[in-house]
């Protein structure tokens, strides 16, 4: 693995939101939900899709707080224009786990 500075770590934008919506999404090539997250005031709502469809239904992503990249350049996926990274991990069968932190933040906060 190569080793980054800190200031190569901190061009991430990884800021915390809330799910507000969440739909599947069917013209995806792999499961999918689309995802419109809330950032706060400052940074917006912006879309994404998120595939989180084994350990998650979409009402149940509904109100979960998530962390993504917002500094990704906006991706046409089908007819979504994905407008940031929804991060998790694959568990031991593949299936994504969201990264979620575990007490309540203020809305685009950023990780650091």
């Amino acid at each position: 693995m190569d080793a980054i500075s800190f200031d190569d770590f901190l061009k991430v934008e990884l800021r915390v939101g809330r799910v507000l919506s969440a739909e599947p999404f069917a013209q995806a090539r792999k499961p999918a939900n689309v995802l419109h997250v809330d950032f706060g005031q400052e940074l917006g709502t912006r879309k994404s899709s998120a595939q989180v469809t084994v350990h998650y239904r979409p009402e149940e992503l509904v109100g979960r707080l998530v962390v993504a990249v917002l500094n990704f350049p906006r991706k046409q996926i089908g007819p979504l224009m994905s407008e940031c990274l929804v991060t998790g991990f694959h568990d031991a069968d593949g299936a994504v786990a969201l990264c979620v932190p575990d007490k309540d933040v203020p809305l685009g906060t950023r990780l650091l």
